[in-house]
């Protein structure tokens, strides 16, 4: 009996290398506030999709967009004091 074997590599070889670094780990981290932020107002979008917003419906989408302002805020503001040079003055 002849045993069959793949003849040409496979398309994504297998790699170590596959895995998030920590660097990788990290920035998702320190992003999930956002990430966090963005799914709440994504579940409150797709609640009102097949029917007419209510009065809660419609605070519960502006309080989600306003979460979402206020993570991509603090993100930003991280970022940029993350930036400044120390001993500079801004």
């Amino acid at each position: 009996m002849k045993s069959i074997a793949a003849l040409q590599d496979l398309v994504t070889p297998w790699s170590d290398g596959l895995e998030p670094s920590d660097a990788e780990l990290d920035a998702i981290e320190r992003e999930m506030p956002l990430i966090q932020a963005r799914v709440e107002l994504l579940d409150a979008q797709i609640t009102v999709l097949d029917r007419t917003p209510s009065v809660l419906d419609e605070r519960r989408i502006r309080r989600a967009r306003n979460r979402v302002l206020a993570a991509r805020r603090d993100l930003t503001n991280q970022a940029a004091a993350a930036t400044v040079m120390p001993g500079v003055a801004a």
